[in-house]
């Protein structure tokens, strides 16, 4: 690392220190897993919670602790146990654009993904070897059934060239591991050097004015310049520092 980077590391460093903390979780949409005990429980709330996370925190986690209580607060027992009758519960849920009859197909498409195939952490990790890779596995397992169009632009595609920002913010959950007791850790399929940044608006603008992001859209190739960098500062673990950026970005305005 020449000069600049090793200060820029060492600032990122000291944020990270500070965001990643018990104190982030409960302000967070990681609150919904923590939740759980059970890793199936956990790894199913994480992936609804993730998939509504876009607009304000506060209603995401409203709406995902909806969805837990219509799953009479055990995920993994609902999903592989639901009759069709269990469904009709879920008719006035919405949020933003995710839909009854959207969620309709989530659980369904959970329920094939534990019966038939190994569960969630197969169904990602499989014989990936990058995030994006995993993703992609995902993705075209999830919708193997029959299922309306409008459901896939509820699940990114990293071919299309998305950034696919919470399923990354997803597998940074689910797989990596530290002593701060935010993220879970608790898949083994896929290696925190692997993953790759949750791109938002707000991190996106922060590392554009701290250099490690030259390209002004927010897509696949945009996350790959940011990984890029942030796998010099720690080759091992380069998602750490979404804590650095994201919290630069919403809660100092940087």
């Amino acid at each position: 690392m020449n000069k600049r980077e090793k200060e820029l590391k060492h600032f990122l460093d000291e944020k990270v220190l500070l965001y990643n903390s018990p104190s982030f979780i409960d302000s967070d949409p990681i609150l919904i897993p923590h939740r759980f005990s059970k890793k199936e429980d956990q790894e199913i709330s994480a992936f609804l919670a993730a998939t509504i996370a876009w607009g304000q925190r506060k209603s995401i986690i409203n709406n995902a602790n909806k969805i837990m209580a219509l799953m009479d607060e055990s995920p993994y027992d609902f999903i592989c146990n639901h009759q069709e009758k269990d469904l009709k519960r879920f008719e006035h849920f919405v949020h933003r654009t995710f839909n009854y009859a959207d969620l309709i197909f989530f659980i369904s498409s959970l329920k094939n993904i534990y019966l038939n195939t190994g569960g969630l952490e197969k169904a990602f990790c499989g014989d990936a070897n990058s995030g994006f890779e995993a993703i992609q596995n995902f993705r075209t397992i999830f919708f193997d059934l029959p299922h309306e169009m409008r459901t896939e632009k509820h699940v990114s595609n990293p071919s299309k060239g998305s950034s696919s920002k919470r399923l990354n913010m997803f597998l940074r959950w689910m797989v990596r591991k530290d002593t701060a007791g935010v993220d879970l850790g608790i898949w083994n399929g896929i290696s925190m050097s692997e993953l790759s940044i949750p791109l938002d608006v707000h991190t996106g603008n922060v590392a554009r004015k701290l250099g490690i992001l030259n390209r002004k859209q927010n897509d696949r190739k945009s996350v790959e310049e940011i990984d890029a960098s942030l796998r010099i500062f720690d080759p091992e673990d380069p998602v750490k520092y979404d804590f650095a950026l994201f919290g630069l970005g919403v809660f100092e305005k940087y």
